[in-house]
């Protein structure tokens, strides 16, 4: 008699022709993601005749680095680029700790009108960011925060998606281990602060990342409140720099290989901050989907 061996309800699932139409299709995906972001490192590191070229270029004809002597050196691309640090920075810190507390209060089974007040921060998730840009203005202008940092930073500060993402985080974590905790004589900060937000890391690092991309690429908001190059960000130095250039505006026209420049040192911190959010990333947007 013959053993037969299990055979795995996987195997063979796709014939030949199917792997090969997969295939083919994840190759024309990763190329059309792939060529734009080749072609943007080509160009800035080509020379300023080169990069003016006919056509997609993909390769070189003459490697240079004069595109990211130009952003520094014409376009001041360095203090733009502190400016976006800095703003990102302390716009993340603060909404990585207003976000965790919000989430923390709403976790609580006592506190009055909590689901009317998860509903309301649900409702404001459904207003569009652009209609409240000239609210916006009005108000930072009668707070006199136009052309400041702090209008920069406080702006956008809280997040109605960051909040419940933490407050469903939270509720991930097992209730025994802060009854145990209460039983104790803990605090109720003490419970957050050792027990929920150490087990909600994954969360925390979701939040800051949302963050930091969200500030760092952000155009509306500075546009609204600042009119001064001193406090340009990136991305609105780049939109001058591409739509705004000409003698009328004293900004000087740039060649194509500085603007691709600009955008390669742009793109840098955000694939920095990935690289060490990535493992995390999946797990804090998963745990942290919106459940009622």
């Amino acid at each position: 008699m013959m053993l037969g061996r299990k055979r795995n309800p996987l195997a063979n699932e796709l014939t030949v022709s199917q792997k090969v139409i997969n295939f083919v299709f994840l190759a024309i995906v990763f190329m059309l993601m792939f060529l734009p972001m080749w072609n943007v490192i080509v160009v800035s590191t080509s020379t300023a005749l080169e990069s003016t070229r006919a056509g997609v270029i993909l390769w070189w004809r003459k490697f240079s680095l004069e595109g990211y002597a130009y952003v520094f050196s014409v376009l001041k691309l360095g203090r733009a680029f502190f400016n976006s640090m800095y703003v990102s920075l302390f716009s993340t810190v603060s909404q990585v700790i207003l976000s965790a507390l919000g989430g923390y209060i709403l976790l609580q089974k006592d506190l009055p009108f909590q689901r009317m007040m998860t509903s309301f921060i649900l409702l404001t998730m459904m207003i569009p960011g652009d209609l409240t840009l000239i609210s916006i203005y009005q108000v930072n202008k009668q707070l006199g925060l136009l052309n400041s940092y702090t209008g920069l930073i406080v702006n956008g500060l809280i997040s109605a998606f960051c909040i419940l993402l933490m407050r469903n985080y939270f509720l991930t974590v097992p209730l025994s281990l802060a009854e145990s905790a209460r039983l104790d004589g803990a605090s109720e900060f003490r419970i957050y602060w050792n027990i929920f937000l150490p087990l909600s890391i994954p969360g925390l690092a979701t939040v800051s990342f949302l963050e930091f991309v969200g500030k760092w690429n952000s155009i509306m908001i500075p546009a609204t409140l600042v009119t001064e190059q001193r406090l340009y960000t990136l991305p609105l130095l780049l939109k001058s720099v591409i739509v705004d250039s000409s003698s009328i505006s004293g900004i000087p026209p740039a060649p194509d290989n500085a603007i691709m420049a600009s955008i390669v040192i742009s793109s840098a911190p955000l694939l920095f901050v990935y690289f060490f959010a990535q493992r995390y990333l999946l797990e804090g947007i998963t745990l942290g989907a919106i459940k009622e």
